[in-house]
């Protein structure tokens, strides 16, 4: 069910939006989706961080958007050098918005516009660094069982 939640030309979209994202900030995002969450879903969502190992960039500003499809459980969990920068209830407030989307039936929409949300914050403390820029992590979407 995971790899059927989005159609192949939704997941380009989904795609394309990490990598607009990046192209304004050096912080990374990642999409994981899988069926099920294996108990709490911040503490699952820190297993795959850390399995992703996106806590390798080098200012720790790695941003996870973690999905199980069907136990209709979602968390987003930024690495610490952003969690230093961003507003308590940041995360909470990008969940609040795709959690509207979400119940419209919206997924695809709702993912973008976190994704959106979490770039335009990591580009205001995390901005660019031009040609020195390095893609970290992979922009395409991960997928579990």
């Amino acid at each position: 069910m995971a790899k059927k939640l989005f159609s192949d030309e939704e997941r380009k979209q989904i795609v394309a939006a990490i990598r607009t994202a990046e192209n304004q900030t050096s912080g990374e995002i990642q999409v994981h989706i899988e069926n099920h969450c294996r108990g709490d879903v911040l503490d699952r969502a820190a297993e795959v961080f850390e399995t992703l190992k996106m806590y390798q960039t080098a200012q720790r500003n790695g941003v996870l958007f973690y999905l199980a499809v069907s136990d209709h459980k979602f968390a987003i969990l930024g690495d610490a050098g952003i969690n230093r920068v961003v507003p308590t209830n940041f995360w909470e407030s990008i969940k609040d918005h795709m959690t509207a989307r979400f119940r419209l039936g919206e997924f695809t929409l709702g993912l973008i516009d976190g994704i959106h949300r979490a770039g335009e914050q990591l580009a205001t403390h995390f901005p660019h660094q031009g040609d020195e820029d390095e893609n970290e992590l992979s922009d395409e979407i991960s997928f579990g069982a």
